[in-house]
């Protein structure tokens, strides 16, 4: 679910302190729009939606969360919305945001 490895470069690459920024800003962007389509998202802003959680999942290692945000993405571009499993989408972040959270202190330890 959690892309240890890219997270553990991503930490390396900027620096522990600076790491704890990224995550916070990742948390606070995607959990806005994460919102967002809990309330209710038009048709015609879903994919650019999806897109931003995607591009977001993948900068911070949440890999089954982009996957499904990827296949809604491109449901949507096709211009079947429908065919998005938006339940399942938000499920899955708040899966891999619990996991991700739990994980934080035993990469802090490595």
């Amino acid at each position: 679910m959690i892309d240890w490895k890219r997270i553990a470069e991503l930490r390396d690459e900027i620096g522990a302190e600076d790491f704890g920024d990224v995550v916070e800003l990742f948390l606070e962007e995607v959990e806005g729009e994460i919102a967002l389509l809990r309330e209710g998202c038009a048709e015609d802003a879903l994919e650019s939606r999806l897109h931003f959680l995607k591009g977001s999942a993948l900068n911070l290692g949440f890999r089954a969360f982009s996957t499904l945000c990827q296949n809604g993405e491109s449901a949507a571009a096709a211009g079947q919305a429908q065919r998005v499993d938006l339940p399942a989408t938000l499920a899955s972040f708040d899966d891999s945001k619990t996991e991700f959270m739990a994980g934080l202190s035993r990469l802090d330890k490595s």
